[in-house]
């Protein structure tokens, strides 16, 4: 079995994710998250790559535990689509849930599924009445087999559809509104969204319901030559641009202090840089504070 550097005595049991940054566990990190002096505030795992009954990840997550609060983050619940509600990834989360007792529970407002096959991509979904009746019993149906609130994160959009009718912070708003879920604001993907569509991202930080938002999210972007100037594209392969950093800035001005994860899936970089980025994230997170007080 493997084991947490703490007593098992100190494992966390308050699920509360705390107000600081935490960053993004992947595979590669396991013995850094459980054995390096350095550390974050709290850690953040796909909950899809830990639905199986044991194994070593499973392992890796109970032990990190003890020693980290948790959250759990969903990336194939397909919440847009108009495919069933796969009940057997609800079982799984749901045990998942109970196994390790995370302080948050989010997924993507996106669609990644049709007739049962998956894309590998979280698609948009389009911003009507009909949509937002669609996706608000969805939500209310996983939060009822679930037992408790989940998170809905903005997406990184390349597209808009001619027929919405909502802004995407209405559709959002109303969604939390009608259903009781919070938000998980992406500020890389609030940024890559306005620079796609012309949108005012300031605006956009205004328009979201302050009080809704749980969580905040902090990524690396590429930018695609396709088009006319190009297509910024949510990769999580890199640092968080400074561009990126001002808009999550305004963030904190606006909603105060609220946990922040950096995001970080491809070509990974030592925990140490990882942890600087937290870092970074955390300085803001004070000087949000100071300025507050």
């Amino acid at each position: 079995m493997i084991q947490s550097h703490r007593n098992p005595q100190t494992r966390y049991t308050d699920a509360a994710i705390p107000a600081c940054a935490g960053v993004g566990l992947r595979s590669q990190h396991y013995l850094d998250a459980l054995h390096s002096p350095i550390r974050t505030g709290w850690l953040e795992v796909h909950s899809e790559n830990y639905f199986g009954k044991g194994g070593a990840p499973l392992s890796y997550l109970e032990a990190i535990r003890a020693d980290y609060p948790l959250s759990l983050h969903g990336v194939g619940m397909s919440l847009g689509s108009v495919d069933e509600l796969d009940g057997r990834h609800l079982r799984q989360l749901k045990d998942l849930i109970a196994r390790i007792e995370p302080g948050l529970v989010s997924e993507h407002l996106a669609w990644s599924s049709f007739a049962g096959r998956y894309l590998n991509d979280l698609a948009p979904v389009p911003y009507t009445d009909t949509a937002l009746a669609h996706v608000a019993a969805r939500v209310s149906r996983v939060q009822d087999c679930l037992g408790r609130q989940i998170l809905l994160e903005n997406p990184s959009s390349y597209l808009e559809y001619r027929f919405s009718t909502y802004r995407e912070t209405e559709f959002l708003n109303q969604l939390a509104k009608q259903t009781g879920c919070g938000i998980l604001l992406d500020v890389n993907n609030a940024y890559l969204s306005c620079q796609n569509h012309g949108w005012d991202a300031s605006a956009y930080l205004h328009d979201i319901d302050a009080a809704r938002v749980a969580e905040i999210h902090l990524a690396g972007h590429s930018q695609n030559p396709a088009g006319e100037g190009g297509v910024l594209i949510d990769t999580h392969d890199g640092p968080v641009c400074e561009a990126v950093w001002q808009l999550y800035q305004t963030a904190i001005r606006i909603m105060g202090r609220r946990p922040t994860l950096i995001e970080w899936d491809a070509d990974l970089p030592a925990w140490r840089l990882l942890i600087d980025e937290a870092g970074r994230a955390d300085t803001y997170l004070r000087q949000g504070y100071a300025q507050a007080a």
